[in-house]
């Protein structure tokens, strides 16, 4: 073979979003030869995924992800982003991390000889966070802290507030996607990060109430009513913000509770405890990680309903999320509970989608499958559920669900 005539494309750019789906092709190969393809990355901490497949070329000497299936390695069959989410760390139970959505995430594809391992090309694809011609803002105003990103050109447009899961901090890149989408989006965050308490004794629902009224008064907001996205925790949060407080349209809960957890939450004299866990319900995996699925009690018994976020208050439309091998607790639970609170209530503002096989972490589509890792709450490395395959099929559906929702009911309707 000669090798120097091998040629990997990402097509149809090797620039995208990072959220596109691209086409791998190899080209130059000999016909019906064995053929390796590996992808790499290395995240802001400084962690590798990879992942790898093996192709037999076709009679022209090509592979085309798109079209011909994986015989083995990280995942087999017709994938065409296979290469993407399956990647995993090398150093296990880590979730992918991007901190700086000014740089892309560069993921090396490789193209090695079937039988010797030989590198016969490469080619790296470039998966941006940001639009050209988008705004990134910190922000720093009174108590709140987070990141303001603006779509390029003429708005007003619609306007989400983005709640990131319990550890803290601050995650970009759901609310930069978003935002190249054409909103308005307020990544915010509520603890351990930039002056913010590191371990809060509670939450107060007056700083959620700051975050809607700082975004309403953005000329670039569209309003009156706003959007809000959340994953785990902070599902609660958003719950509470709708039923408590006025102007939001809209309100996706990605598996989350339906009653608050981990640290109270007050709003004026209310004080909403969190449930109470039951360590005797934690188990042990045959892998050694720790199950907390069943670590909570079921919010709608009798003696825990002082916990529950009162939906039946709220008027805005919902979208509750919940992936049925979420291990990290009853997700999907939780979501039927929500629906059913305003059912009886004599409301049908809600969608309610479940995902089967999938796991705790619902991210933006192709981020790596994570099935483990260290917990916040207990501070040690947990299962999350879900299998690969599903999830990342579960976080592209989602995906395109969400900006859905969000442009159906973020127009000029008053809550």
């Amino acid at each position: 073979m000669a090798y120097s005539q091998v040629r990997l494309k990402i097509l149809p750019s090797a620039r995208c979003f990072f959220d596109k789906l691209v086409q791998i092709k190899v080209e130059g190969l000999a016909p019906h030869r064995p053929v390796e393809l590996r992808s790499k990355l290395v995240d802001d901490r400084g962690l590798h995924f990879k992942a790898s497949a093996l192709y037999k070329s076709d009679e022209t000497g090509q592979v085309d992800v798109c079209t011909a299936p994986s015989l083995g390695g990280s995942y087999t069959g017709v994938e065409p982003m296979g290469l993407f989410w399956a990647m995993a760390p090398d150093t296990p139970h880590n979730k992918l991390l991007k901190k700086n959505v000014l740089s892309p995430t560069l993921v090396e594809v490789e193209a090695l000889h079937g039988e010797t391992g030989e590198l016969l090309a490469s080619e790296t694809n470039e998966r941006e966070f940001m639009a050209e011609g988008m705004a990134r803002i910190p922000l720093q105003e009174g108590k709140l802290r987070g990141v303001l990103f603006i779509p390029p050109g003429k708005g007003p447009f619609p306007a989400i507030l983005d709640l990131y899961t319990l550890g803290g901090r601050l995650t970009e890149p759901r609310a930069s996607l978003l935002a190249s989408k054409g909103f308005v989006v307020l990544a915010l965050a509520y603890y351990r990060y930039q002056g913010l308490p590191e371990n809060p004794q509670h939450l107060d629902l007056e700083y959620f109430q700051e975050a809607l009224t700082y975004l309403r008064s953005r000329l670039e907001v569209k309003g009156p009513g706003i959007g809000i996205i959340s994953t785990s925790h902070s599902g609660a949060l958003a719950l509470a913000m709708s039923s408590f407080l006025s102007g939001i349209t809209a309100t996706v809960c990605i598996n989350g509770c339906n009653a608050n957890t981990v640290i109270p939450l007050h709003y004026r004299d209310l004080v909403i405890p969190p449930l109470p866990p039951d360590i005797g319900n934690v188990r042990i995996t045959e892998s050694g990680l720790i199950d907390i699925h069943d670590a909570l009690p079921d919010p709608a018994l009798e003696k825990y309903r002082a916990s529950l976020i009162p939906l039946e208050r709220a008027s805005c439309q919902f979208m509750f999320a919940a992936a049925e091998d979420d291990q990290n607790w009853n997700s999907a639970l939780y979501a039927e509970q929500a629906a059913a609170t305003l059912r009886e209530h004599g409301k049908q503002s809600f969608q309610l989608v479940t995902y089967p096989k999938a796991g705790h972490f619902l991210d933006v589509p192709y981020m790596p499958f994570c099935p483990s890792g260290i917990h916040s709450a207990v501070g040690m490395e947990v299962v999350f559920g879900g299998e690969p395959k599903a999830h990342s099929e579960a976080q592209l559906d989602l995906w395109e669900r969400v900006q859905r929702f969000f442009r159906s009911h973020l127009d000029s309707k008053q809550c």
